[in-house]
């Protein structure tokens, strides 16, 4: 039994909350997790935490934001009543899918890179709204950019186009700014000056006729520059802020997630169970092919070929205009042999099925005997379940990292692997300080 420490379940997983305590030799603590009628959260912690070492285990299935709020509200409530350490344990984090990087879904930034435009066209709406540090806050602009130039254009005529009357206008070309009025004139009646075209009359101040220079110089960039929400930071900030001394994740989708975090953050792996079910449970593994549905996953995957001495073959979403091939699915490319083998997919989240299903369907139109998926987190919102009832797929692993009772229920090719004996082992090193590098030790 552990001694001074205090369990803290939330509301999206009490099931694996329990497994953990009963593993740990501990009671789950007394708290009042509720709402109220206007849908505010209710949290009232009934147990002593004063000076105790606090872990609160809250997943991010389900109801992700309820839950998020439900755990920042716990993780305050214990810090105001002294506890001495606030750990956060979430199997499955939230807004893990959605990192700071902004690109859209062809993979490409979300900014229009710079190019030639007319610059009669040139707008100050055209500069983006944020710079970046140490950007000017007008980067289409140089040091030897000439402003009289395009601030004479945004306030030369009104509707009627007569100037403005602020003195400054263009007349035969030229930039007046002696404080007269002006009037306006049109470059096409005026008179042409000697030595100078009718475009530079139009076009041209007298800075620009002195040094011919600038004008090749200053490109203006149009459009407006897009950004995304950055949850990922927010997310991890919101976390801080609540109180958390340190946290707990398992898996993570996107791994760089751990640098946007001030505190200690453990990210746990669920390859040790996977790897022990394709040993217990698929007969002669060795000659079946471990397979990633994407290209992101493909580091995970060819761990676990590489530690279990297996093939590897990858799915690769192919965006281009291609022609279809055999060896195409839709967008999807097969790039390895898998006829006539055991295809065994793996990933960490599954949420529609979408990808999976579509990869388990490329297998098998590529003559594999049989198709496992072992996921990490199944999610399975929207129509997954029926999805993957009616796909390729043989059968399909997942942890209980998120409440799985139901989809077993409505799913019979569902097997659930218990990942509370890791998580209980990491809340004992931590809370005695020991180290959990054992946890990633796989063989």
């Amino acid at each position: 039994m552990v001694r001074n420490i205090v369990i803290l379940g939330g509301n999206s997983h009490p099931a694996l909350t329990e497994h953990i305590c009963n593993i740990l030799g501990l009671p789950v603590s007394n708290r009042i997790l509720s709402k109220f009628s206007v849908g505010e959260t209710r949290c009232e912690i009934k147990d002593s935490v004063r000076g105790k070492d606090v872990f609160i285990i809250q997943s991010g299935g389900g109801s992700v934001n309820d839950h998020l709020m439900e755990l920042c509200i716990m993780i305050s409530a214990c810090k105001i009543g002294s506890a001495k350490r606030v750990t956060a344990v979430l199997p499955l984090f939230p807004y893990s899918r959605q990192p700071d990087l902004p690109y859209n879904k062809s993979g490409a930034p979300l900014s229009k890179p710079p190019s030639e435009v007319p610059k009669e066209k040139y707008t100050f709406e055209s500069v983006p709204a944020t710079p970046g540090p140490g950007i000017d806050k007008t980067p289409s602009f140089g040091n030897d950019t000439d402003m009289s130039r395009v601030m004479s254009k945004s306030s030369l005529t009104n509707r009627n186009g007569n100037v403005n009357g602020n003195g400054h206008g263009l007349v035969n070309g030229a930039s007046r700014s002696n404080g007269e009025t002006s009037t306006s004139i049109d470059p096409t009646s005026a008179a042409p000056r000697p030595g100078l075209t009718t475009m530079h009359q139009q076009s041209f101040t007298t800075h620009d006729l002195q040094d011919p220079s600038l004008i090749s110089a200053f490109q203006a960039k149009p459009g407006y520059k897009r950004w995304v929400a950055q949850a990922g930071t927010l997310v991890a900030d919101l976390v801080t802020c609540a109180g958390a001394d340190h946290v707990v994740a398992l898996d993570l989708h996107d791994p760089q997630y751990q640098g946007f975090f001030d505190i200690p953050m453990d990210n746990l792996y669920g390859r040790p169970l996977l790897q022990r079910y394709i040993q217990q449970n698929i007969p002669d593994y060795k000659d079946a092919v471990i397979v990633s549905p994407d290209a992101g996953g493909a580091k995970r995957a060819t761990a676990i070929a590489d530690s279990l001495g297996m093939d590897f073959a990858l799915i690769h979403k192919e965006r281009r205009p291609t022609r279809i091939t055999d060896r195409q699915n839709a967008t999807m490319m097969l790039v390895g042999n898998v006829a006539h083998r055991v295809c065994i997919l793996i990933d960490d989240l599954v949420d529609t099925a979408n990808t999976i299903t579509r990869a388990a369907k490329l297998l098998r139109k590529e003559r594999a005997t049989t198709v496992y998926a072992l996921i990490t987190h199944g999610v399975f919102s929207g129509d997954a379940i029926q999805r993957i009832n009616v796909s390729a797929i043989d059968k399909i692993v997942v942890t209980n990292s998120v409440p799985q009772n139901e989809h077993q229920r409505l799913c019979p090719k569902l097997d659930v692997l218990d990942v509370s004996p890791i998580l209980a082992e990491a809340i004992r090193r931590i809370h005695h300080g020991e180290s959990i590098s054992v946890l990633f030790q796989y063989d």
